[in-house]
This record gives structure tokens, C-alpha cells and sequence, in this order.
């Protein structure tokens, strides 16, 4: 009984080997069996199965393999056949290159005789259709600028394909173009030197367009309702001038445009270009704007100083007038200051002369603040008028160097600002100065006249006093 136990323990023990084993051999053939493609239907349970299975699935890889051998071998040769068709192109493709590159040098040769050829038949001709052209073009280049062609419209045109075709060596220019172009510069010569009215649609200043009458003056100028036009050659438009130019040229044109004889007429002989620049210049009103504050300042002191100084001219006048009217009167009134001068002789006829000196030196001192009243203001607007305008250059100048700070020197339209306020103030400040200072010494003048006046009178009363007591003692 042992002894067979024993035998059976090494059985067992070779039949879980056994299992292990195959269960090994199952996973790797498994294994196997999905890397080569091929998919079993069921797992096999023994060695003979599993031996089974992999004859038949080499037979089917080698199966496969044949295929792919057999595949490979006509595609060797298909792609054979594909390499002798492309070389056959690549030699067609050499041949034709060769023979267009020797087609192409021939040509050359060709267009060079020809070439050559030409410029000997055309000699001088060539040299012509040059002029030819650049006459072309720069007469194209007038005609854009033109106010003529406000009235004759796309002449251009022509000139443009003229001179294209004249750059092009293979076309010859026809008599029929030639003459058309001598018949375009003959055109805008004649027309140069006439006075033409035409009616066509003018762009007004507000944006409105409108049929009018325009009048042209040679090649100069465009006119029409009193107001000077423009001839904008890239929309072929005639424009109003959205800023005209100040009221003595703008007279010219309405007596141009209603007179029938010979009228003086403002001229711009440049086209446009110096009427352009002529309404760019600022007015009187924008001059004086651009003095801001300060200069507001300076013309409302100097409108103070010509009121006071227009009250005290007709003030002097009027006294002045009297002075001299008491003059040829021997009758003292009280009107004026001479005549109250005289009244202090009139109204002390007992008075001794010391005396009667001493109340005419005082009836002229009183005068004298009447005669003198507001001069002195006058003299004091003279003086602080040019001062304020210092004080508006520096705050101009004060101005522009913060422009600088800020934004550079890059761009002076940024400093003009300041710039104009310095300048602007100053000239204000003069302008009422120097008429103040004239103003305050005639003024003066005509009262120390009226004073000389007043103390020659009196010098005579007191000569003519003591005259008299003189008399009255030798005859005592």
C-alpha cells in the first residue's frame, strides 16, 4: 500500500507540471497567434489541440506570405514599367528644353537684326516721337490744373494714351495724333487770353451743388456770384472757395461780372496757387483772436483812451473857439475861461496891482485843472499799453515752451499757438501806444496854448493896471 502511494505522489506532481506548462504554452501561442493575425475559434484543452492549431495557423501565415511575395513581384514590375515611362518623359522634356533654348537664342539674334533695323529706318523719327511724348506729358500735367478745362472737359484723355503709345517703340504716332496734339496746346494758348461765361454745376461752400453761370478769365481765375471758384481736376468739379479772400478783391469781381467796359480785376497769374495761400491768412478779427485775453485787454484800454481822448478834443476845441471869440470882444462872459479871467479885473477895479495879480494867478490856476482834465489818463494808457502786450509775449512764450515739454519739437503748428499770442500782444500793445502818445501831445499842446493864452491876458491887465496908476500919479 505505501509503495503505491508513494508511486502516485510523483504522478500527481507531473500532472500539475504538466498543466502549468501547457497553461504557459496556451498564453504564449495565444500571444503569438494575435501578433501574426490569426484568431482561434476556441482555446485549445490539450497538447495535441494546441499542436493542431499552430500547424494550421502556419499554414495559413505561409499562405499569406506566398501572397505577399507573389503581390510584391508584379508590383516590382509595374513599378519598373512606371520608372521606363518617366525617364522616357524626362528625355522627351531635355530635348523639347534644348530645342526651345536654341529657339529662344535664335530669336534673340532675330530681335536684336531687327532691332537694329528699326532704329536705322526711324533715325531722327525716333528723337520726334521722344519729344513727342514728353510734350505729351508735361501738357497733361497743365490741362490737370487748368481752369480751362472747367470748360472743356477730359482733353486729358487723349494725351494720356498719346504719350503711353509714344513710350511703346512698336506703334509709330499717325499725323491725325499729331496734329490733335498741336490743336490741344494752339487751344489752351487761344484760350488763355479770353473772357469766357459758361454755365455748368458748381459744389457750393455749404455742400449744395448749383447750375450757374461761371465766368472764366483766361487761365487765371474762376468766377461766379461775386465769389472766386476752384477746378478740382480729380472729380473734374468746379468749387466756391470755402474762405474768400478779403472784401477789396472780392469788388473786382462783381464790377467784372457787371461791367461791360474795362474794370481792374485782382489776378492770380499762378492759377490758384498764391489765391490758395491769400485765403489762408488770417483777418483782422482773426489776428485779434489769436492775442487772447490780454489782447481784449489792451483794446478795451485803448477804446477807453479814444473815448477820453475824443471828449477832451472836443472839449479844447470848443474852449478854444471861445478864447478866441473873447479875444475880439472887449466884453468880459463867463463862458469861458478867458472871459472869467477878465471878469476878476471887471469886478476889483479899486484893487492894487500886487493884489490884482495875485487874483488872476488865481483865476488861471482854477482854469487849469478844466484845460488838463484826463490828459494825464491819456499819458498813463500811452505807457501801460505796451507793457500789457510784454506781459502777453511772455505768457506766449510761456505757452510754447510747454508745447515743447510736452510734445517736442517735432511739429510747429503745436508752437504756433503760443507764438501768435507773444507776437500778436505785442503789436497791439504798440498800436494803441503810439496813437496814445500822439493824441496826448496835441491834446496837450492845444491846452498849454489856451494857458499861454489865459496868462498873456493877464500879464497884459496887470500892465495895463499899473499903466493906468502911473498915469493917475503924474497927473495927481
Amino acid at each position: 500500500m505505501m509503495t503505491m502511494i508513494n508511486n502516485v505522489k510523483p504522478l500527481a506532481t507531473f500532472s500539475q507540471r504538466s498543466k502549468k506548462a501547457l497553461t504557459a504554452l496556451k498564453t504564449f501561442t495565444l500571444a503569438s497567434l494575435m501578433l501574426s493575425g490569426v484568431s482561434m475559434a476556441q482555446q485549445a484543452t490539450s497538447l495535441d489541440d494546441l499542436l493542431l492549431q499552430l500547424e494550421q495557423g502556419k499554414i495559413a501565415q505561409s499562405k499569406q506570405n506566398v501572397a505577399r511575395e507573389t503581390e510584391f513581384k508584379s508590383k516590382v514590375n509595374q513599378q519598373q514599367a512606371m520608372l521606363n515611362d518617366v525617364k522616357g518623359q524626362r528625355n522627351s522634356a531635355i530635348k523639347l528644353s534644348a530645342k526651345l533654348e536654341q529657339t529662344f537664342a535664335d530669336n534673340e539674334i532675330k530681335l536684336a537684326n531687327k532691332t537694329d533695323a528699326l532704329d536705322k529706318r526711324l533715325g531722327e523719327l525716333k528723337e520726334l516721337f521722344g519729344v513727342l511724348q514728353q510734350v505729351s506729358g508735361d501738357t497733361r500735367s497743365k490741362f490737370q490744373t487748368s481752369v480751362i478745362s472747367a470748360q472743356i472737359p477730359n482733353r486729358g484723355e487723349f494725351l494720356n494714351e498719346f504719350a503711353q503709345s509714344m513710350g511703346s517703340s512698336s506703334k509709330l504716332a499717325s499725323i491725325a495724333e499729331i496734329e490733335r496734339l498741336w490743336f490741344e496746346l494752339q487751344r489752351e494758348m487761344t484760350q488763355s487770353g479770353k473772357i469766357h461765361t459758361f454755365n455748368r454745376e458748381v459744389v457750393l461752400a455749404n455742400g449744395e451743388r448749383k447750375a450757374t453761370d461761371v465766368t472764366r478769365i483766361g487761365g487765371f481765375n474762376l468766377v461766379a456770384d461775386g465769389k472766386y471758384l476752384e477746378y478740382i481736376d480729380e472729380t473734374g468739379t468746379v468749387a466756391e472757395l470755402i474762405r474768400q479772400p478779403s472784401n477789396r478783391y472780392l469788388s473786382t469781381v462783381d464790377a467784372l461780372t457787371t461791367s461791360k467796359d474795362t474794370t481792374a480785376f485782382a489776378l492770380d497769374p499762378t492759377g490758384g496757387s498764391i489765391l490758395s495761400l491769400l485765403v489762408q491768412a488770417p483777418d483782422t478779427r482773426e489776428r485779434i483772436d489769436q492775442g487772447g485775453v490780454v489782447g481784449y485787454i489792451i483794446l478795451a484800454i485803448g477804446a477807453v483812451g479814444l473815448l477820453i481822448a475824443l471828449v477832451r478834443l472836443i472839449n479844447l476845441v470848443s474852449v478854444g473857439a471861445k478864447v478866441k471869440r473873447q479875444l475880439k470882444s472887449n466884453k468880459a462872459s463867463s463862458d469861458n475861461p478867458l472871459g472869467r479871467v477878465m471878469q476878476v479885473k471887471d469886478n476889483n477895479p479899486n484893487l492894487d496891482t500886487e493884489t490884482l495879480e495875485l487874483k488872476l494867478s488865481e483865476s488861471i490856476l482854477r482854469e487849469l485843472p478844466k484845460l488838463s482834465s484826463m490828459l494825464t489818463l491819456i499819458k498813463i494808457i500811452s505807457v501801460v499799453a505796451p507793457l500789457i502786450g510784454l506781459l502777453g509775449t511772455v505768457t506766449g512764450m510761456i505757452n510754447t515752451f510747454q508745447a515743447i515739454t510736452l510734445f517736442g519739437t517735432g511739429d510747429p503748428k503745436l508752437m504756433a499757438g503760443g507764438i501768435s499770442q507773444a507776437l500778436v500782444t505785442t503789436v497791439l500793445g504798440l498800436v494803441v501806444a503810439i496813437p496814445m502818445v500822439f493824441i496826448f501831445a496835441y491834446l496837450n499842446s492845444r491846452s498849454k496854448n489856451i494857458i499861454n493864452i489865459l496868462q498873456q491876458e493877464s500879464t497884459g491887465i496887470i500892465a495895463q493896471r499899473c499903466e493906468d496908476a502911473e498915469l493917475a500919479g503924474q497927473g495927481a
